[in-house]
């Protein structure tokens, strides 16, 4: 079905209210895979028209995905990327995991940001940063969007990078979501160095769920935005 391409409202609406000249658009990806990092892009574009087809990075087919991404590296102001490995996601929790990839892009930018749009309805970034959360940001918002694609191409890209190694699991096609062939693999095998192991799959699988490990640093006042899935996907 046709979506309506994104635009810079939200952009205009926070430069006129908050007089920001420089905004970021930030999306993550990998939030719900089991195994790799969660990647968080940062992309100003400034208030031009973008390239044709740009909108949420999983509504283009990976083949067109890949050609937009290097369109959009040339033709964003600029961009950065950071990652959380999965050491860390298992170590922090996935909320203070994105804030750590995000503050990573954020500042590897060449400019300090005014302002951020940051997809979804959940701030984890916070102060300092002055944030506007906007759910299917990467649908509705330029800046986001471009971002969310960035972000999905590279990781695409390491995670299957780390699979060479792990071909059962089928990384370059999975990128370490869930998928049959990774549920199957994870079954003979166990995880693999790459493998968040808090994860709540690991439950579903008894031979290794020696494995897992507790979540030292989860904090009941804190919600979590974990995303996870388990066998029952």
């Amino acid at each position: 079905m046709p979506y309506e391409p994104p635009t810079h409202t939200v952009e205009r609406s926070l430069r006129a209210v908050t007089g920001a000249k420089i905004v970021a658009g930030v999306d993550e990806v990998g939030r719900g895979a089991w195994a790799g990092p969660v990647t968080v892009c940062a992309a100003v574009t400034g208030l031009r028209r973008p390239p044709e087809g740009l909108t949420d990075s999983k509504l283009i087919s990976p083949k067109r995905r890949e050609v937009l991404a290097e369109q959009l590296e040339s033709w964003v102001t600029a961009h950065a990327l950071g990652h959380a490995s999965h050491e860390e996601i298992d170590l922090l929790g996935m909320t203070a995991a994105l804030r750590l990839a995000a503050v990573r892009a954020l500042e590897g930018l060449p400019v300090r940001p005014d302002a951020v749009i940051l997809d979804g309805k959940h701030d984890y970034l916070g102060a300092p940063w002055h944030v506007r959360t906007v759910i299917k940001g990467d649908r509705s918002c330029i800046a986001v969007a471009a971002a969310s694609v960035i972000a999905k191409v590279r990781r695409d890209k390491m995670m299957a990078e780390l699979g060479v190694d792990h071909a059962d699991f089928g990384f370059a096609a999975n990128a370490g979501y869930p998928s049959p062939v990774h549920r199957a693999a994870l079954e003979e095998r166990g995880p693999t160095p790459h493998h968040r192991l808090t994860w709540a799959y690991l439950d579903a699988l008894p031979q290794w769920r020696h494995l897992k490990k507790a979540r030292s640093w989860a904090d009941a006042s804190v919600p979590e935005i974990e995303g996870q899935l388990g066998f029952d996907f």
